[in-house]
């Protein structure tokens, strides 16, 4: 152990009084004192050697020995909870059928679908020819692709127009740099074409040897360029079709549904621009749509002889579907087809020949509205619950007269369901069974909301087992996330039934930053309104223990990413009020990475959190940002994970604010940095391996609970 990085403190953590937990010496990382100056504003960072790393400097081998030493802490303080663990992994697979398969997907005669065996981590890739009573065709066995690496993950899986070629990506570092590949399904033959650093979204022209991909930027992983490669052509030699200028845009293509159109979509938190191309002539030039206008977000959806456009242009905050002709796409020539409604968001469309799928946003909960092209008559899809989520998804040709949905509650697990656009007739196609022993009658869900202090009412999806006491007494985990408009719906989740057997309430807290609410319950918990996130949060939990669902002493939460910025903030604020907290891959030190454009999706996110260069965004993110704000003070038991390959949350920003956590609270709870070394910020790619982390963070909070079985 090199001295100048550990301390040699004898101080116990005070975790030997629940013997849930092992004795052990926390480490204690060096100190090296680094300022940032900027606005007159000069702050210490006693921690910033941390941003070393990947072998790059003379502190990368320091920053895998700190990290290292802090798992074999996490190992010996969490060593009691081992047969716990291996229980609740070992009850959470028995829930997953293991040989099963997905709904199939018909696209150019070809039944596709996904199919898994018994004891394998990953998936089959089949197809089978005009019916499923067809012989089967494997087109990837992801199992034995697999074989050898910690991580694996497949993605973007496109097969030509004439069935014969299939695209893929293929990433097995975890930091979502994927390598193309292309298929020959004739010869069973991977071709030589190997495309590096690209997003893993292929999408194949009409003549069946151009790919139109996204190319990544090796170091700051942004989608620069979309490119253009020819089958058996020099990858080096690929031509740049286009390339995104504004470092805060990403970009993507894709193929419209009626198979007409490449598209070429730039898009960043306030505005976009979409190309276009004829995908049966990929060589001709893409042409421009709608140029870029300022604070106005735009998508684009063909359907017979006319466009529809989904967009909050004209001050449309909850969106708007308007048209224009195939020939004139500006501005100007849209229409309103569905106009915009205060108390309604439009959130997507999916388009058919004769109809258009749209899904909207009510009071909180999804909806699904239908139209009828030829007519112009409306109608919902009625789903029977209070509280749920439906969502349209993929599986039906642009001629089709069905549409394929999915749904699910917190007492109902996911669902997929054929509907029918003229006698809407549903038809469920299948089902998630869930193994041991579950009855969704055993369980009771809830739809209730807090008052913030503003007065905003925010909602809170609960489910638990039927029997509870209100009564203070219950364990109650509170879930959040609200960041990017990212709505947190009342999903099925068979892993928490581990803790609802237990006797511990699940609730999600709808908070501002999402879109639960429409548009503005997003931009009312961004930028300069950030802080509406975390109070809501808090409020939310105290409205928890009012009602009597639980109190503080048995009330934990957890968050990721985003919602690992939400539990940095919330111990900050009011430390007192958690017993346990579970911070995953969380995004702690938000000015230094906003500040750092070389580090991956920064400059995308400007939008989100805003600019610390500018110094109004500077002041307010340093008022919230969790790294800085760490003080004096008792904090609550807190777990924190991260991935040494995350490329979305570097590992730096938890292991830092770790540190210093661990140097400036007053308390002695448990701390613990857990350190993922062969994965980034999704965590494990295998179906089964996944829950060893979902065992790890449930075993933390039953065994601060003082349940041990």
């Amino acid at each position: 152990m090199n001295p100048k990085i550990f301390l040699s403190v004898v101080m116990l953590t005070s975790i030997s009084a629940n013997a849930q937990f092992g004795r052990a010496i926390p480490p204690v990382a060096e100190k090296k004192a680094h300022w940032r100056e900027i606005h007159g504003d000069k702050v210490l960072d006693n921690y910033y050697w941390m941003y070393d790393y990947f072998g790059k400097g003379p502190d990368s081998a320091k920053v895998v020995e700190y990290l290292t030493k802090e798992n074999d802490y996490f190992n010996a303080v969490m060593k009691p909870t081992e047969g716990l663990r291996q229980k609740l992994f070992d009850e959470m697979k028995a829930r997953i059928k293991e040989d099963d398969q997905s709904v199939p997907v018909l696209q150019n005669g070809y039944y596709y679908y996904t199919r898994t065996e018994k004891g394998k981590q990953y998936y089959k890739y089949c197809r089978r020819k005009g019916s499923m009573n067809a012989p089967e065709e494997i087109l990837l066995d992801v199992d034995a692709m697999a074989a050898g690496h910690s991580y694996y993950a497949v993605s973007g899986l496109a097969v030509s127009e004439d069935s014969r070629y299939l695209a893929y990506g293929v990433d097995n570092v975890s930091r979502r740099r994927y390598t193309l590949y292309v298929k020959d399904l004739v010869k069973g033959e991977t071709l030589k074409d190997e495309v590096p650093n690209t997003e893993g979204d292929p999408v194949w022209a009409n003549d069946n040897k151009t790919i139109f991909y996204t190319s990544k930027n090796p170091v700051t992983l942004l989608s620069e360029t979309i490119k253009s490669h020819q089958l058996g052509s020099d990858v080096t030699k690929d031509a740049v079709v286009y390339h995104e200028k504004d470092n805060t845009n990403y970009i993507a293509v894709e193929k419209s549904k009626d198979k007409k159109y490449i598209f070429i979509i730039s898009e960043g938190t306030l505005s976009s621009e979409w190309l276009m191309t004829n995908a049966g002539n990929p060589g001709k030039a893409f042409t421009t749509f709608q140029p870029r206008m300022k604070d106005v977000l735009y998508s684009v959806y063909p359907v017979d002889d006319r466009f529809y456009i989904l967009t909050n242009k004209d001050g449309a905050e909850n969106f708007k579907l308007m048209e224009c002709p195939l020939t004139s796409t500006s501005s100007d020539n849209w229409k309103d087809v569905i106009p915009h409604r205060n108390d309604v968001l439009l959130e997507g469309v999916d388009e058919f020949k004769d109809f258009l799928a749209i899904q909207e946003r009510k009071d909180g909960l999804p909806q699904i509205r239908i139209r009828d092209l030829k007519s112009g008559n409306d109608h919902y899809i009625d789903f029977g619950e209070p509280d749920y989520i439906a969502m349209i998804m993929g599986g039906h040709e642009y001629g089709s007269k069905e549409m394929r949905y999915a749904f699910s509650s917190l007492i109902t697990p996911a669902s997929v369901f054929d509907y029918n656009l003229i006698s809407h007739a549903k038809e469920l196609k299948k089902q998630v069974e869930v193994g041991g022993g579950f009855h969704s009658g055993d369980y009771q869900n809830e739809r209730i909301y807090a008052v913030a202090a503003d007065g905003t009412k925010v909602p809170i999806s609960i489910v638990y087992k039927k029997g509870l006491k209100k009564d203070g007494e219950a364990p109650l985990l509170l879930y959040g996330y609200g960041s990017y408009g990212s709505s947190t719906d009342p999903s099925f989740n068979m892993n928490i039934l581990s803790l609802l057997n237990r006797g511990f309430v699940y609730a999600i807290a709808h908070i501002r930053g999402g879109q639960e609410m429409g548009r503005q319950w997003y931009l009312d918990g961004k930028l300069m309104k950030k802080k509406n996130t975390f109070t809501d949060f808090i409020d939310c939990a105290k409205f928890l223990i009012k009602e009597k669902y639980t109190s503080s002493p048995h009330l934990y939460t957890m968050g990721r990413s985003a919602g690992g910025l939400l539990m940095g903030a919330v111990t900050n604020m009011a430390p007192g009020l958690w017993h346990g907290v579970i911070a995953g891959v969380p995004f702690v030190d938000v000015i230094n990475t906003m500040l750092d454009e070389s580090i991956p999706l920064t400059t995308n996110e400007f939008d989100e959190w805003g600019n610390p260069k500018n110094e109004d965004a500077y002041w307010y993110m340093k008022s919230y940002n969790p790294y800085e704000n760490v003080g004096k003070k008792n904090y609550p038991n807190i777990l924190v994970t991260t991935g040494l390959h995350d490329s979305q949350v570097q590992y730096f920003e938890p292991a830092k604010w770790v540190a210093k956590l661990r140097d400036m609270k007053t308390d002695k709870n448990i701390l613990l940095l857990h350190t993922e070394m062969d994965f980034g910020h999704g965590g494990a790619s295998g179906r089964f391996d996944y829950l060893k982390d979902v065992a790890r963070d449930y075993a933390f909070f039953l065994a601060l609970e003082g349940i041990n079985k």
